[in-house]
């Protein structure tokens, strides 16, 4: 039992769970509680490294002693040290280090999101839990966008990490992607005509901006240089 918050899987995960630039050059990142475990493994996820303590839920340990099985690393800890490195008040006993490996974008496209400068975590993640909803099939994350893999974006995502291919890109490999594909492209824009009066059934990118601004100059640049593509408002009035 790990009991010692100066262990090296303590410090790494502490690492990952605070910085965006550990997660990226390390190319892991954390999860916890036991519904996001759950989706992990479902959709086979790499899991380098579980930790858990006693307080974890029969169901979570059911799941515990199945990655044992399977020759999976998987460490008890003590309750004092799951609640040093938990994000949340309540934890529920379980973190995992995963292996960062997004699903391939999709060679058939039809509906694209682009969360453009989006800082809240739990806006992002709420996005994203709604993506999967609608039937997004990728969502392709910008420069000043915050980290899709941060640990409150994960829990808004609730699950909809391993639902869907979220990927970073410039907007030049955006343009590449959504150019290949033949999509409209449709900026939400309080100056643009009513979203009630939009079909969205046909081929799609969203680009929803950020809480305070809206859309990016990038996005606007790239809007005029393909202007035959519509605006939207994303107000119901």
């Amino acid at each position: 039992m790990i009991t010692s918050n100066q262990n090296s899987k303590v410090k790494l995960i502490r690492a990952l769970l605070s910085r965006a630039k550990e997660r990226r050059e390390a190319g892991l990142f954390v999860i916890e509680g036991v519904r996001l475990f759950e989706e992990a493994v479902k959709s086979n996820w790499r899991l380098e490294t579980v930790l858990y303590d006693e307080t974890l839920s029969e169901r979570g340990k059911s799941q515990v002693e199945s990655l044992r099985s399977k020759n999976i690393e998987v460490e008890e800890v003590s309750t004092s040290v799951m609640k040093s490195i938990s994000e949340t008040e309540s934890p529920q006993g379980i973190l995992a280090v995963l292996k960062f490996s997004p699903f391939p974008i999709p060679d058939s496209l039809n509906f694209i999101l682009i969360p453009d400068q989006i800082r809240d975590p739990g806006n992002l993640g709420t996005l994203l839990r709604s993506a999967v909803a609608t039937g997004v099939q990728a969502v392709l994350i910008p420069p000043e966008t915050t980290d899709a893999f941060a640990p409150k974006v994960l829990r808004a995502g609730m699950g909809a990490h391993f639902k869907l291919a979220i990927q970073e890109m410039s907007w030049e490999k955006i343009q590449e992607v959504v150019k290949l594909a033949s999509l409209n492209v449709w900026i939400a824009d309080m100056n643009g005509e009513s979203c009630w009066d939009v079909d969205l059934r046909k081929p799609t990118t969203l680009i929803i901006g950020s809480e305070a601004d809206g859309a990016s100059e990038s996005a606007k640049n790239w809007h005029m240089e393909i202007s035959a593509f519509p605006w939207l408002v994303i107000s119901s009035h």
